[in-house]
Order: structure tokens, then sequence, then C-alpha cells
């Protein structure tokens, strides 16, 4: 496949690394050949490297669980702007990121965005080493981490052009879903490797628990040696050479990207693209962020429109050459009012799972690890400490591993039953949970003995993510039966931008209604929004005279 030759003839096999210059996975005969083994090859190196992606960029929902048990002198609503920032940074991060497989080339593109976890991971590192240092220097550390909220755009994207149309859902299942594991992988390791002194001398000196942290084995008691820089560091062990095996395993397609240039022309795109990301998203946060950080003049609800139209503005405004092609082709979709039902019915999945994977590790720190208690006057005190508290670090990655692990099913139960219905059915069931929820978050949060509501309470979010995992899959099927091939990638990219600002809204929504002492009005609110996507879904796609039946 490096040289042109007639249909049905087998080229030559690349080399892992090189550029493919004939690319036919629609020919049988050279998808048998040599296509199936090089498709596969690419996508098994984009698998953990997407997971590390995901992994980076949720790492803050744990590690200010940690900060927190440590003592670090930051307010719990000031922590929680750690998770909501990582959360918009990647969401914002994937508009541009869905241009660059075309721009610069698969292999360029991964073995980049892959390279580029590096600087946040070592840099957050650093940082948590210094508890004194000022909110900002951590708030940025969080910006940067978005960029593993980007890579899945450019990933999907990369991964969708090596396989034959019959096989594009499998492959998007595996790169997705796998991927989505980062998620549940960072809460597994991240509490483990601040156990040890992993890099010695190297890593810095420990810190010592002021309240309980834990891990999957159990609760860790205070007084406990901790390196919490390892949450930063650890991933250097596989960023490091996953980058390298990027880079010499994978390839460009320069069917799909003819114009890539030599790898620095492609590596300034790709550096270039992700830079105009931040603008909108600094320019948004240091609005909506109160004062030392920002000026706090705009809510959430003005801020998140804002950053979307802007990210969207600045692209259209910088681009040149072929990325203002591109860009215009994108701006084709939003004329399609199926791409705007599309976004909202995606949010309730994708934008539920990344939003309560971030804001749940420090919601049951909160809510359960103190004692509420009312004082002389009867005034209810959220400050003493709770003995019997569960650990978030024990328990929180329960549910991002649910919601991932389920994803492919949902895509095999849509492809069986019509990905609305299946939409319909998760969207009730997850209006009914969030009621629940906020239900047992009231009575735990008014509770001298919260962990009591504890199982029910994570026993409904187990639901919450079930259901989230399978909408995924209903979202995707309804998303390829909807749009042509040429609509469906810019669609894909579209929603899964939109829905990602679910890792912003969520913690910010939680963190808000935490500090007003009600927490079960930030589930009310969700489930108020699930029941408006039901009407939208049952409109568009279920009703007797339906745009487009039961796709």
């Amino acid at each position: 496949m490096t040289t042109n030759s007639r249909a049905g003839t087998p080229p030559a096999t690349p080399a892992a690394g090189s550029d493919i210059a004939d690319w036919r996975p629609e020919d049988e005969q050279i998808w048998e050949s040599t296509g199936k083994k090089i498709a596969y090859r690419n996508l098994w190196i984009s698998v953990p490297a997407l997971l590390c992606g995901f992994a980076v960029w949720g790492m803050w929902g744990i590690i200010t669980v940690q900060m927190l048990n440590l003592g670090f002198p930051f307010a719990k609503e000031e922590l929680f702007t750690l998770t909501a920032i990582a959360g918009i940074a990647g969401a914002t991060m994937r508009i541009p990121a869905s241009f660059l497989i075309r721009l610069a080339g698969g292999r360029n593109t991964i073995f980049l965005t892959t390279a580029m976890l590096l600087a946040p991971a070592i840099g957050t590192g650093i940082a948590l080493q210094h508890p004194e240092w000022p909110l900002w220097v951590f708030q940025l550390m969080a910006l940067w981490s978005g960029v593993g909220g980007g890579n899945f755009a450019s990933s999907m994207s990369n991964i969708s052009t090596f396989f034959p149309k019959k096989l594009q859902g499998t492959a998007l299942g595996l790169n997705a879903g796998l991927g989505n594991f980062g998620v549940t992988t960072m809460q597994i390791v991240i509490p483990l490797v601040m156990t040890v002194g992993l890099f010695g001398a190297f890593g810095g000196e420990s810190m010592v628990l002021v309240k309980d942290s834990g891990w999957i084995g159990g609760k860790i008691l205070a007084g406990t040696p901790t390196w919490i820089q390892n949450a930063g560091f650890a991933w250097v062990l596989s960023l490091v050479p996953l980058s390298i095996l990027c880079w010499f395993g994978m390839n460009n397609l320069k069917t799909v990207s003819p114009n890539t240039g030599n790898p620095m022309v492609a590596f300034s795109k790709i550096t270039y693209l992700y830079t105009l990301a931040f603008v909108p998203a600094i320019f948004m946060l240091w609005l909506y962020l109160p004062a030392p950080t920002g000026l706090g003049v705009l809510s959430m609800w003005v801020a998140i429109p804002l950053d979307i139209i802007l990210a969207l503005l600045v692209m259209k405004v910088a681009a040149f050459g072929e990325m203002k092609e591109g860009v215009t082709k994108q701006f084709a979709i939003f004329k399609n009012k199926h791409t705007w039902s599309m976004t909202a019915l995606y949010i309730v999945t994708f934008g539920s799972f990344i939003g309560f994977s971030m804001a749940l590790p420090l919601a049951i720190t909160v809510i359960f690890g103190t004692s509420h208690v009312p004082d002389a006057t009867g005034v209810m005190q959220h400050t003493l400490k709770n003995p019997n508290a569960p650990s978030a670090l024990t328990y929180a990655w329960i549910g991002p591993f649910v919601g991932a692990a389920v994803r492919p099913l949902g895509g095999w139960i849509s492809d069986k039953l019509g990905g609305s219905i299946v939409t319909q059915v998760i969207s009730i069931v997850m209006a009914i949970a969030s009621v629940a929820v906020g239900y047992v978050m009231m009575q735990a949060y008014g509770s001298a003995t919260p962990e009591e509501y504890f199982p029910m309470f994570l026993g409904l979010f187990m639901v919450l993510f079930f259901a989230s995992g399978i909408g995924n899959g209903s979202t995707f099927r309804t998303i390829g039966v909807i749009f042509d091939r040429t609509q469906a990638g810019p669609v894909l990219g579209w929603t899964s931008a939109v829905a990602a600002y679910g890792a912003f809204i969520a913690p910010v929504v939680i963190g808000e209604q935490i500090k007003a002492g009600t927490p079960e009005l930030a589930m009310y609110g969700f489930a108020i929004f699930y029941a408006i996507c039901i009407v939208l879904n049952w409109w568009f796609y279920l009703r007797g005279n339906a745009y487009v039946k039961n796709p």
C-alpha cells in the first residue's frame, strides 16, 4: 500500500511507521491480505494512547480529594474548580482536534498529542510538591491537562479512516470504549502510586495525611506518608514508551492526509490548532472564575456558550489554507436540525458519564466524610470529621468502570432494537435515578451518620453510570444512521466536544449546591434536563410522524 496499484492487486505491505500512499479498506482482497493487519495494529496502539489521554484529563478528580486529605490550604469549592477547569479545557480542545488528522496525518497527530501529555503530567507532579504555591498554579496545570480530553476527537477520526464501513462500529466502539477505561485506570492507579516513593530521591519527599484516605484495597489512616506528586509523575512511565510506539508503529494515510508536509510542518499545525483552543478557554475562565484568579462576572450558563462560540470564531478567523476549507465544511452541519437534537442527547449520555466521573470522588469525600450536626443554636454544621466515612478513592473508580464496560453492549443492543428506543429507555432510567440520588444526598447531608446512606448512594450512581454507558452506544448508532459518511464524522466531533462540557458542569453544579447546603438540587436539575431530552428524543425519532423513525 505504499505505491498506487491496480484495483484488486495487493500492493507491498508497508512497514510500521511509514506513510501509506494507497489505502483501500473496502477492497476485500487487499483488506484480507494486508489491510486488516495494518488497521488493527494502529487500533491497538491508539487504544492505550487514548486511555492515557482520558487518565491525564480526569486525574484532577482524584488529586483534589487527596489535596483535601493532605490539608492543602484551599476551600472545597476552590478544589472543585480544578476538575471543572480540566473539564472545560478538554471539551474546548475537541473542537480543533477534529481537524488534525486530515491536516497533519494520523501517526503524526497521535504521536505528538500523546507526547504532549508529558507536560501536564510532569508539571502537576512538580506543583503538588508545593502546597504553599498559589491556587492559579494548580489551575494552570488543570487547564493544561485538557490536552488529554481533546485527544478523543483526533483519535476517533484517525481510527475511522483505517477500517471498512462494515467494521466502523466495531473499531470505533473498541477505541472509544477501551479508551474510556482511562478514567477507571486513573482512579485505581493514582491512589496506589501515592502510597509509595515510586521514584526514590528523584520523586520528592512525602507528605503526611491530615485526614483518612484510601485506595482500592480500603482505608488509609491519617498520619500515613503520601507521595501525592506521583499522581502526575506516574504517567511518565507509560507516556514515554507509548509515544515511541506511536511514532514507530502507526501510519499516516496519504489518501486521507495528502498534504501533511514533513513531520515538523505537521507538528506545527497540531501545535497551532491546539494553542488556538486555549485562547477562548482561558478568556472564558478569566471572566468566570472569582478573584483573585479571574473577574467572576459570568455565570457558568453564560460562560459555556461563550466559550463554544469563541472557539468556533477563533477557528474560522485564524484558519488558513486547507484548514479554512475544513472549517467551512464543519460549519455546514449546523444547518441540520439533527445536529442539535443529537448534541442534546449526547450530553445525556457521555456528558453525564464524564461529568459524574469528575465530580463523584470529591462529592463522596465532602458529603460522607463529615458528620453533619447542629450547633447549640440549631444551625447545621458540616465541619466535624466522620470517623466511619467511606473513602472516595476506594469506591469512585467503580462508576466509570461500569459506564465504560457496557458501552459496547449499548451499541450491540441498539443495532438490534434501534438507537433511539434505547436512548429513550436509558433517559427515563437516568431521570428517575437522579431524583433518587438527590433525595439520598439530602438525607446524608443532614445526618450525623451519613455513612448509613452510602450504599444506596453508590448503588444509584452505578445505575446512572450503567445507563449513560448504554446510551453512549445508542447515540453512536443513531448518528451513524441519520448522517451520511461525510457529515457523521464532523457531527460526532461536535457532539463529543459539547458533551465533554459535562466534565465542567457537573463538578461546578454539585460543588455550588454542596456549598449552599442543598446538594440534592444539583441532581434534581440533571433530572429535569433528562426529562426534557426524553420529550426531544420522542418528538424527533419515536413519535408516529418522526423525522427519522427509531434510527
